[in-house]
């Protein structure tokens, strides 16, 4: 479900996730991985928790606006990736920045940018992520610190 193509789905699994944990229900692995990501953004909390609250609002980054969604999911994939260790190497630089930091929330936005750029590049040229070129950028942050 999570990797559907519709975006009011997503976003109401997001919500749907938050529910669930905030209310101490049995979750799914994801949907526990999900209630984590938005426990540590309580900027969105009220958006979720308001059965109101449009979720086909649209983002606009040129109006200094931030995806919610997109922002939690970068955090959920930065999660995955860690876990899985893939690209190979990540998990590695993941533990040496937050080594550096001390603050896993932090450790992950600084790689989020390069995961940002990473996606950006491969959507451009209509390809698959260059792993390489990410994994350098990683890179890039432990010298950094």
């Amino acid at each position: 479900m999570f990797y559907s193509k519709d975006r009011n789905q997503i976003r109401g699994f997001f919500r749907s996730s938050w529910q669930k944990f905030i209310s101490k229900q049995p979750v799914e692995p994801l949907e526990a991985l999900v209630g984590e990501v938005v426990s540590m953004h309580p900027e969105y909390h009220p958006m979720l928790e308001n059965r109101q609250d449009d979720l086909g609002r649209d983002y606009q980054p040129e109006d200094g606006q931030t995806n919610p969604f997109l922002h939690m999911g970068m955090h959920i994939t930065l999660r995955e990736q860690f876990a899985s260790n893939h690209p190979d190497g990540i998990e590695s630089i993941y533990k040496k920045v937050l080594n550096k930091t001390g603050d896993p929330h932090k450790t992950e936005h600084l790689m989020m940018d390069c995961l940002a750029e990473s996606l950006w590049q491969a959507q451009r040229k209509n390809e698959l992520p260059e792993d390489q070129a990410y994994i350098q950028c990683l890179k890039q942050i432990i010298n950094r610190y």
